[in-house]
C-alpha cells in the first residue's frame, strides 16, 4: 500500500520569489537608510503644510498630493518587504521583528500625516468642489472625491494620532498573534505533522478514509486551540466595535462597504440575491453524492474529486495552462503573467512555518506586485495560480495610477482573478472531448464557484450574526461562536450535506473574519460579476478583450460602476446578480446533462 504522507514532487518546490526589487535582505543597508529618510520626509512634509491645507490653491495641492504619495510610496515599499518576507515563514522571529517595526514606523509616519486627511476634510464643500473640479487636479479626482465621504467618519488629529499608535500594540498584534499561532501548529495525520495547508489540501484528495482522517486532525487541533483563537476573536470583535462608534458608522459593515465604494443597499440586493438560491447548491450537492456513489455526503466529502480532478499538475505545465489562457484571450495579458515566472515574483513552495492560503501583494507602484500561494500539485492549484496571477496582472497595470488610486475597492478588486480562473477552466474544458472528464472538470469549477459565491455570502451570514452578537450580548464562547457557524452552514446546505458535529469549530481558522472584516462578500460580487463579464465576452467578443484590460489599467480612479461600465454591464442594477446566478445555474444543468448522457452509455 503507498504512503499517502510521502510528498510528491511537483516542481514547486524551490519556487522561492526574489525580493530584491524591495530590498536584497532584512539587513539590507538601503532598508536601514529607507527608513530613515521616510521619517525626515514625513517631517518636512508636516512642516510645510500642516494648519495651510484649507489654503492651498489647486497647483499647490496638486504638489502636496505628489510628495504625500512619494512618502506612501517609501512606506509602502518598507511594509510590503516586511510582510511579504514574513509570511514565508511566520515562525522566524527575525521576521516577526521586522514585521513589527514596519508597522510600528507605519504607525509614526501615519500619526505625522493625519493632519492632512483632517484639514482636507475641514474644507467647506463648495470651496472643496472647486478644488475637486480644477483641471490641474484631474489626475487625483476620483481620490479627492471619494476622501470626501469619510467626512463625518474621521476624527481629530490628536485623536486619529491615538488611534494609529494604539493600532500596533491593539488590532494589529492581535492578527499577528492569530497567523503565527496557526502558522507554528502541526496538525497530525498518521502520526506525522503536517502544516495547516498541508491538512487542507487533503480535503481534495480522492481517498475517503484520507479525507476523513484530515478533518479530524484539522478539528481535534482546532479544537486545543479553541481557547486562544476564541479570545482572540472575541478582542478583534470588541476593537471593531469601539471603533464603529467613535467613528459614527452605523453597522459592522458599514466601513467595508464605504471602502469598496459601494452602497449599503447594493450588498443588500447581492446577499439577498444569493441566498434566495441557496436551493441550488443543494440541487448540486445531491447530484454529487450520486455521482460518488455515497449514501450519505458528509462536509469533508464536498471538495472529493472525480476522474481527471484526481491527476496531478507539475508546476511547468500549471505555467503553460495559464500564461497559454491568458495569451489566448489578450498578448499583453499573457506578457505581463510570464514576467512573474521569469523574474521570480512567485513563491509557490510549501515548507513549514509559511502562512497558509494564496494572495497577490500590490506593492508599491515603483516596483511590481508578487504572488503568494502554496502549490500542492492539483487542479484546484492551477485555478489558484490563474487567480492570484489576475490579480498580479490587474496590479500591474493599475501602478500608472499612482500609490493613491492604483488600489481598488476590494468589489471590483476580485474581478481580474475570478476572470483569470474563468479563461483557463474554459481553455481546459475546450480541449476535452470526453464527456466524464468533462463533467470531472465542471464539477470541480462549480464546486469552486460554490466556494466563492455561496460559501463566502453564507460566511458573511455569520459575520453579521456573531459582530451583532458580540455588540448585543458582551464576549461570546467558543460553544456560542460554533452554534451561529452551524446555522449558517445548515442554512445554505441543507439536507443536502450532513455537517459533522467536528464541523462546528471550523469558523475558527479563516483569517478574513479578522485581518479584514466584512471582506468575503467581495468573492461573491467578484465571480458574479465575471460570470456576466464572461457571458458577454462569449456573446460579443471584438473588442472585449481590449476592452477589458482598460478596465484593469483603470485601478481605483474611478467609481466601481463606471469601470464596470466600460465593457457594457451595469452593476446599479438590482437584477444584475441574478444575470450570474442564471449562468451558474446552467452549470449544473451542464453537468446534469453529462451525467445523463453518460448514463444512457453505460
Amino acid at each position: 500500500m503507498p504512503d499517502i504522507n510521502k510528498k510528491k514532487q511537483t516542481g514547486a518546490e524551490e519556487v522561492n520569489w526574489d525580493l530584491s526589487d524591495l530590498y536584497k535582505a532584512i539587513d539590507d543597508p538601503q532598508l536601514k537608510s529607507d527608513k530613515k529618510k521616510v521619517a525626515t520626509l514625513a517631517d518636512q512634509f508636516a512642516n510645510k503644510y500642516k494648519g495651510n491645507v484649507g489654503q492651498l490653491t489647486a497647483g499647490e495641492l496638486r504638489e502636496a498630493l505628489r510628495e504625500y504619495e512619494n512618502i506612501l510610496e517609501l512606506i509602502g515599499k518598507i511594509g510590503s518587504f516586511s510582510h511579504l518576507i514574513w509570511t514565508t515563514n511566520t515562525e522566524n522571529a527575525k521576521y516577526g521583528k521586522l514585521m513589527q517595526e514596519a508597522n510600528e514606523l507605519s504607525s509614526e509616519i501615519k500619526q505625522k500625516l493625519v493632519f492632512f486627511d483632517v484639514e482636507w476634510l475641514k474644507i467647506e464643500e463648495d470651496q472643496a468642489r472647486d478644488l475637486i473640479e480644477d483641471e490641474k487636479l484631474s489626475h487625483y479626482k476620483h481620490y479627492l472625491e471619494t476622501s470626501r465621504r469619510y467626512k463625518e467618519h474621521v476624527l481629530g488629529e490628536e485623536a486619529e494620532q491615538v488611534l494609529s499608535a494604539k493600532n500596533v500594540t491593539g488590532r494589529s498584534a492581535w492578527n499577528r498573534y492569530f497567523d503565527e499561532t496557526l502558522g507554528a501548529a502541526r496538525f497530525e495525520l498518521d502520526g506525522e505533522g503536517l502544516t495547516e495547508q498541508e491538512m487542507l489540501s487533503k480535503l481534495h484528495e480522492s481517498d475517503r478514509e484520507l479525507r476523513e482522517k484530515a478533518h479530524a486532525g484539522l478539528t481535534k487541533k482546532f479544537k486545543e486551540l479553541s481557547r486562544s483563537l476564541t479570545f482572540i476573536f472575541n478582542t478583534l470583535l470588541a476593537d471593531k466595535h469601539t471603533n464603529d462608534k467613535l467613528r459614527n458608522y452605523d453597522s459592522w459593515i458599514s466601513s467595508r462597504n464605504l471602502a469598496n465604494e459601494i452602497d449599503d443597499a447594493t450588498v443588500e440586493t447581492l446577499i439577498k440575491s444569493v441566498t434566495s438560491q441557496y436551493s441550488l447548491v443543494q440541487r448540486f450537492y445531491n447530484l454529487k453524492r450520486e455521482l460518488l456513489g455515497y449514501e450519505e455526503l458528509y462536509d469533508y466529502d464536498r471538495y472529493a474529486p472525480l476522474l481527471e480532478t484526481r491527476k496531478e499538475v507539475n508546476w511547468k505545465r500549471a505555467r503553460d495552462i495559464v500564461i497559454g489562457s491568458y495569451s489566448e484571450f489578450h498578448k499583453e495579458m499573457g506578457s505581463i503573467a510570464d514576467k512573474f515566472f521569469e523574474h521570480q515574483w512567485i513563491d509557490a513552495a510549501m515548507k513549514p512555518g509559511k502562512r497558509g492560503g494564496a494572495y497577490s501583494a500590490s506593492t508599491v507602484p515603483s516596483v511590481h506586485p508578487y504572488v503568494f500561494m502554496n502549490y500542492d500539485g492539483k487542479l484546484r492549484d492551477v485555478q489558484t495560480l490563474a487567480h492570484e496571477l489576475g490579480h498580479g496582472v490587474h496590479q500591474y497595470l493599475s501602478r500608472e495610477q499612482g500609490p493613491l488610486q492604483a488600489g481598488t475597492p476590494l468589489t471590483t478588486a476580485e474581478t481580474a482573478s475570478v476572470f483569470g480562473e474563468m479563461l483557463v477552466f474554459q481553455s481546459l474544458k475546450n480541449q476535452l472531448d470526453d464527456p466524464k472528464e468533462k463533467l470531472a472538470l465542471l464539477i470541480s469549477k462549480i464546486d469552486d464557484t460554490i466556494a466563492t459565491v455561496f460559501r463566502q455570502i453564507s460566511m458573511n451570514r455569520f459575520e453579521n450574526a456573531m459582530h451583532s452578537k458580540r455588540r448585543e450580548d458582551g464576549e461570546l464562547t467558543t460553544e456560542e461562536f460554533s452554534e451561529l457557524w452551524r446555522q449558517q452552514q445548515e442554512n445554505l446546505y441543507g439536507d443536502s450535506v450532513t455537517l459533522t458535529e467536528s464541523y462546528d469549530i471550523w469558523w475558527c481558522y479563516i483569517p478574513h473574519f479578522l485581518h479584514t472584516p466584512g471582506y468575503v462578500y467581495a468573492y461573491a460580487f467578484g465571480e458574479l460579476l465575471v460570470l456576466a463579464l464572461y457571458e458577454e465576452y462569449r456573446q460579443s467578443k471584438n473588442g472585449f478583450a481590449d476592452r477589458y484590460i482598460d478596465m484593469l489599467r483603470a485601478g481605483g480612479s474611478e467609481w466601481p460602476e463606471d469601470i464596470v461600465g466600460k465593457v457594457g454591464l451595469d452593476i446599479t442594477q438590482p437584477t444584475f446578480w441574478d444575470k450570474g446566478l442564471k449562468v451558474f445555474e446552467r452549470m449544473i444543468e451542464e453537468a446534469e446533462a453529462l451525467t445523463k448522457q453518460i448514463n444512457n452509455v453505460n
